[in-house]
């Protein structure tokens, strides 16, 4: 992550954490036509659940894990759910896997100091020391409803967009969070956009060949 945020940001402080931000995504992909056909192309694979042609596509020593080898023939585990040799990281459910996959891949992204092109954009943003990074969260949309309460029903607080919000107790399966700007507000909102901050993240990268691949797609801190 490169992009520095909310420097002062502090659990402890009260009631404001932190002035508010908003980090509007660029996709820079545009940047190289190879790079717009090739993850176009990828993604293609991808929603037509095309094993083989996915891990063709993938670096020889692909980044899967934190506590694997990864590689190609990890990659075909972790789509087709092969018990034996399934890394850590896979979900136990391949149709997530691959749904994972298709929405990392579908985000906006952005180059990194090496060339790297990484997905998503949020993946740029640097968060304090002092947040722990698996209660943080990004806004994935535009005028996204904070609400009073964790319904459709319950009165519009205010619109977010784009910002880093703080998830202290994250409920699994939950249609709404109980989330925290870092000014202090806090309220409720819709599940289907806060993307986690330790959350997937992919990594294309371009061969001395000129060739594009899939070189990182690993989740957690």
């Amino acid at each position: 992550m490169k992009t520095t945020f909310l420097a002062a940001l502090l659990l402890s402080a009260a009631p404001a954490l932190a002035q508010r931000q908003n980090f509007p995504p660029v996709d820079e992909a545009d940047r190289d036509p190879a790079l717009v056909d090739f993850r176009a192309d990828l993604l293609s694979k991808v929603r037509a659940r095309d094993t083989e042609a996915v891990v063709a596509a993938a670096c020889p020593d692909i980044y899967l894990s934190h506590g694997t080898e990864g590689g190609p023939e990890e990659l075909r585990s972790n789509l087709t759910q092969q018990p034996e040799t399934q890394s850590a990281d896979a979900t136990g459910n391949t149709d997530a896997y691959w749904q994972a996959l298709q929405d990392t891949l579908s985000q906006p992204g952005y180059f990194d100091d090496q060339g790297e092109f990484w997905m998503p954009h949020a993946w740029k943003i640097t968060l304090p020391a002092a947040l722990d990074p698996f209660t943080a969260y990004f806004v994935s949309g535009d005028n996204v409803s904070l609400r009073t309460g964790p319904s459709r029903s319950d009165p519009i607080l205010d619109l977010i967009s784009h910002e880093v919000v703080i998830v202290p107790e994250h409920r699994s399966g939950a249609e709404y969070q109980k989330v925290l700007l870092t000014d202090g507000t806090s309220g409720y909102m819709h599940g289907d956009f806060l993307w986690s901050m330790v959350g997937y993240r992919a990594a294309l990268v371009k061969t001395e060949a000129g060739d594009w691949q899939i070189c990182t797609f690993v989740t957690g801190d």
